[in-house]
């Protein structure tokens, strides 16, 4: 296979604190410039903040016409909520808005987790991308505007608290005293590097750690905010993690370095993945020599024994050829690949 049909596929990135997505493609394409594999069009399929880490899909060629599939895949996410303390971001950033000295139980943070299972309304944080009159709602926040987000539907398909993941508060739940937090600083992307002990039916909880499964759109800040609001206090999240997008999880993800040592002269084979990792939730569909020439040139192939459904179509030599809509033994080119 030669250098750049190699290039039709995927980098998936642990992406590390304080990078932005865009600043990740941005790597990306520099180092292929310095493989010397000049000009790449590369995308990526699904934004995380700076302040998240994790699975991040880079689509090299190709693959950048699935990027819209990836973009409305489901993700799976860990997160920590710090109770006590509300910040205009929901993270580790930003100033305190809201303050309590409430800290929730164990048993308390179980009992509110249903309410946020399945299909759910959520109204997104001021500070994200969403365009309000064709502006970003986090440029309005920054300037200082009152910005009115509207509810919108998502559906979250699991919510579970990680066995270990709890910091219990200073104070016991027989009513010690305590102080509530009022600055941030304490809770850094980094301060929750490890979980530390299991939380303990019964006593107060500082922070906890939960999984989530959530559909595309779904705000894991304004999941956090409205669990803790549910359980009587404030919170902000101190730690997201991305463990999955679509068919991606951290096993197949790479380090910053690791993809900066492909500039150097790294093997690409511990880089790449191909084009049809991105398609293994959808079934390939064998093409004879016929049909694979029709459907190169965009045209309607029949006479096709299969259920009706979309499927990868690939050719003799196993090559991806297209994403094709199967119709009563008619098939159709959703999206071909040039290879």
């Amino acid at each position: 296979m030669g250098e750049r049909a190699r290039l039709n596929g995927w980098i998936i990135l642990d992406k590390p604190l304080g990078l932005g997505s865009t600043q990740a493609v941005g790597a990306v394409k520099r180092v292929c410039r310095e493989a010397g594999l000049g000009k790449v069009k590369v995308g990526h399929g699904g934004t995380l903040d700076p302040l998240a880490t994790g699975v991040l899909p880079i689509a090299l060629g190709e693959a950048t016409k699935l990027c819209g599939r990836m973009l409305d895949a489901s993700k799976i996410y860990e997160f920590t909520v710090r109770f006590g303390t509300e910040t205009a971001g929901l993270d580790a950033e930003g100033e305190v808005v809201a303050v309590s000295d409430v800290r929730p139980t164990l048993a308390e943070v179980e009992a509110v987790l249903p309410r946020f299972t399945g299909p759910i309304e959520q109204v997104p944080p001021a500070y994200s991308a969403i365009k309000i009159d064709g502006e970003r709602a986090y440029d309005r926040a920054r300037k200082g505007e009152d910005v009115e987000m509207r509810a919108r539907g998502v559906t979250v398909h699991s919510l579970q608290i990680l066995p270990t993941c709890g910091e219990v508060a200073a104070r016991s739940a027989d009513g010690g005293g305590g102080r509530p937090e009022t600055s941030v600083e304490a809770a850094s992307p980094l301060h929750h590097a490890s979980h530390g002990p299991p939380p303990r039916s019964g006593e107060d909880l500082e922070s906890i750690t939960l999984i989530a499964h959530v559909s595309k759109g779904t705000y894991i800040r304004s999941l956090a905010r409205d669990i803790a609001r549910a359980v009587g206090t404030v919170g902000h999240v101190t730690m997201l993690r991305r463990t999955k997008a679509g068919p991606f999880d951290l096993s197949q993800a790479i380090s910053l370095d690791k993809l900066n040592a492909f500039g150097q002269g790294a093997a690409q084979s511990e880089i790449f993945l191909p084009l049809e990792a991105g398609l293994v939730d959808i079934p390939a569909l064998n093409l004879s020599p016929e049909a694979a020439g029709a459907i190169r040139q965009g045209r309607v192939w029949t006479g096709v024994a299969t259920d009706d459904g979309l499927y990868w179509g690939r050719d003799d030599q196993d090559r991806p050829i297209a994403l094709i809509e199967a119709l009563a033994g008619t098939l159709k080119v959703v999206r071909g690949f040039n290879l």
